[in-house]
């Protein structure tokens, strides 16, 4: 019986997760649940899996929760604020945690996890994109045990020998990340001005959290997953190439020296991956539709247009940057989907924020949490008050 924490159990990678953990109640069972305000979610939660802990990070969330919970006389104990986070998923009595709050409020939990030696399904690319080396000398140094839930690289993960070792050595020569294009994959960048929240969040393959679908239309979410990716594996940035592949249904691919190149394909359903990792190294029910070959008939692929999907050339520019320009790629993204989500800037100015912070900001060793944090903090002031100057053009 593994014990589990699940980071962000109310999102989709969340509910998600627990249907998979509902199939299988003789192998998984809930420890704790964390969601940031949404208590009655989580109460539903709560009486159907009994966790020992449930943690609000919104205190007045979390008293609703804690009276709600007594009313029914059920025995989870509910904490709050940010600080029980970090004590669920490093608890002695955990063994596996799923990481899945999504952006920079996930990193000092998925840390605290990795430095008590956690098994840790990672879904929040975020803490490896901000403190990629501080992260992976964590899960070494303490004998955490890491595995990719984002689709790409779980199917990347599946595709490479299990040994260890690094990609020259295990014959690599390119991770072939794909990439559905978004809901304006077509559409002329001119076109895009006037795009709405609605527009951008209306992902044709995948049901995913608004913020994760406005980064899918930018493709900023996959140069998170580029950066994700050489921590991951071991990778040089030119060894990572994104592949737009429509269909999302070969969820990435790796090539060999030789010559060879092995995909991973399924429907695009996150218990696929999900489950992968729940029962590493053996397979489980997912719950997940068979893939039909015949009723998918045909798989494309094209390149990225960069003047439609500036923000992936931008995550390379960070990747290659290093130190804590990462760090400040996805805090100055963050802002700017936030202000977007609000109606505050124009889809097509996203990039135009990004860049200008990036530019203005210097790198610094990432050679610290705290270095981290005050980067990821001094990005979001510059982006907010650029937002408020009306200087982002």
């Amino acid at each position: 019986m593994r014990r589990l924490t699940i980071l962000g159990s109310t999102g989709s990678i969340g509910t998600s997760t627990l249907d998979v953990v509902a199939r299988h109640p003789d192998r998984f069972q809930a420890f704790a649940l964390t969601a940031q305000a949404q208590w009655q979610r989580l109460m539903e939660q709560c009486r159907r899996f009994r966790p020992v802990y449930a943690v609000l990070t919104d205190r007045q969330a979390a008293e609703a929760l804690a009276q709600a919970l007594r009313e029914e006389d059920l025995p989870t104990q509910v904490l709050a604020g940010e600080a029980a986070l970090a004590q669920v998923a490093s608890a002695p009595e955990v063994d596996t945690v799923m990481a899945a709050i999504v952006g920079a409020a996930g990193l000092v939990p998925t840390l605290a996890a990795a430095q008590a030696g956690k098994r840790i399904l990672l879904a929040n690319k975020e803490a490896l994109v901000m403190s990629g080396a501080l992260f992976m000398e964590a899960v070494k140094a303490n004998g955490a045990e890491l595995l990719p839930i984002d689709s790409e690289h779980n199917a990347v993960f599946q595709c490479l020998p299990g040994d260890g070792r690094g990609l020259a050595a295990r014959g690599v020569r390119r991770i072939l990340l794909t990439a559905s294009g978004g809901p304006f994959r077509t559409r002329a960048p001119e076109s895009l001005e006037g795009v709405t929240p609605a527009e951008a969040c209306a992902h044709p393959n995948w049901v995913m959290g608004r913020k994760i679908s406005v980064d899918s239309a930018t493709m900023m979410n996959k140069g998170l997953e580029v950066i994700e990716a050489y921590w991951l594996f071991d990778a040089q940035p030119e060894q990572i190439q994104v592949v737009i592949h429509p269909q999302s249904v070969i969820h990435s691919m790796v090539e060999y020296v030789d010559g060879s190149v092995l995909a991973q394909l399924s429907n695009p359903d996150m218990r696929t991956p999900i489950a992968h990792a729940l029962g590493y190294p053996e397979r489980i029910d997912s719950g997940v539709e068979a893939l039909d070959l015949f009723r998918v008939a045909r798989l494309t692929f094209e390149a990225p247009d960069p003047d439609r999907f500036p923000c992936l050339n931008l995550a390379y520019q960070a990747l290659r940057a290093g130190g804590t320009a990462p760090a400040v790629l996805n805090a100055a993204n963050e802002i700017a989907v936030e202000a977007f989500l609000a109606e505050a800037l124009p889809f097509r100015r996203i990039p135009a924020l990004i860049e200008t912070v990036l530019a203005r900001l210097p790198v610094q060793a990432a050679d610290s949490l705290d270095t981290v944090l005050a980067a990821d903090a001094q990005a979001r002031a510059l982006a907010r008050r650029l937002l408020s100057q009306s200087e982002v053009t």
